[in-house]
């Protein structure tokens, strides 16, 4: 194909994309108050609870516009998701060698479910760290929080911890394009528990560690995962040099 035919299907695949995402967020539109109160829900538990004043304030005459929007528009960017890859997956794949083709379907068949799980994970313990990060304001204080802040918050908070789901296929992908050997991914365990560890503690800054935990453990059994199958491959490799070298 030609550059003018190249640009004309990356054209065409990105409308389809952009249509995609459009009608999608149609749909969020319609379902952004359910998820707006879901959201809102455990800081509105903190005010129940603790008998301290927790709101969630418009500072602007468009920010409950802007809010609705953007929940709409990040539901549309996730519910059509399986489309716009597809478009991606579709208009890269011609390009690719056989060999490449399988890598990227097994990084994006592996990755896209522990993104997902990931989300999930932190979509449950969402409602605890702001029950714990509230805690820490005085009896008789108020909570004030933006719309713009609040969902900014949640958004990241759950991303992040999707985020760190994958880290363990990007170990798999780098062994597999021969940057990171196996031996090099197990002689770093130590690390990768503190790092781990930290993360987690970050991200689920509970009032006991049982939510680190168990957000910590499912990590570090991905990335001992990650070594094992790289260790796989590694021992394949070596065996086809040696037959290679005989």
């Amino acid at each position: 194909m030609s550059l003018g035919q190249h640009l004309v299907e990356f054209r065409g695949r990105l409308v389809k994309a952009a249509l995609a995402v459009l009608v999608a967020s149609i749909g969020g539109f319609l379902i952004a108050d359910v998820v707006w109160s879901l959201l809102a829900a455990p800081l509105m538990d903190v005010a129940h609870t603790s008998g301290r004043v927790a709101q969630i304030n418009y500072t602007s005459i468009s920010e409950a516009f802007d809010t609705k929007i953007s929940i709409a528009l990040t539901i549309g960017i996730v519910a059509s998701s399986p489309i716009w890859l597809w478009q991606i997956w579709a208009f890269i794949t011609p390009a690719l060698m056989r060999r490449e083709k399988r890598f990227a379907f097994g990084f994006l068949l592996t990755a896209i479910p522990l993104f997902l799980l990931g989300c999930g994970t932190g979509w449950w313990l969402f409602p605890h760290v702001v029950e714990l990060m509230t805690s820490f304001a005085p009896d008789g204080s108020t909570t004030l929080l933006t719309a713009k802040y609040y969902l900014d918050f949640s958004i990241k908070f759950v991303i992040a911890i999707g985020v760190g789901f994958d880290l363990p296929v990007f170990l798999v992908l780098l062994n597999f394009m021969g940057v990171l050997s196996a031996r090099a991914i197990i002689k770093g365990w130590r690390w990768a528990i503190v790092g781990i560890t930290t993360f987690t503690a970050l991200a689920t800054p509970a009032a006991d560690v049982v939510s680190m935990f168990l957000l910590a453990i499912p990590m570090l059994v991905l990335y001992f995962l990650a070594a094992f199958i790289a260790w796989i491959r590694d021992r394949r490799v070596a065996r086809k040099l040696a037959k290679a070298v005989a």
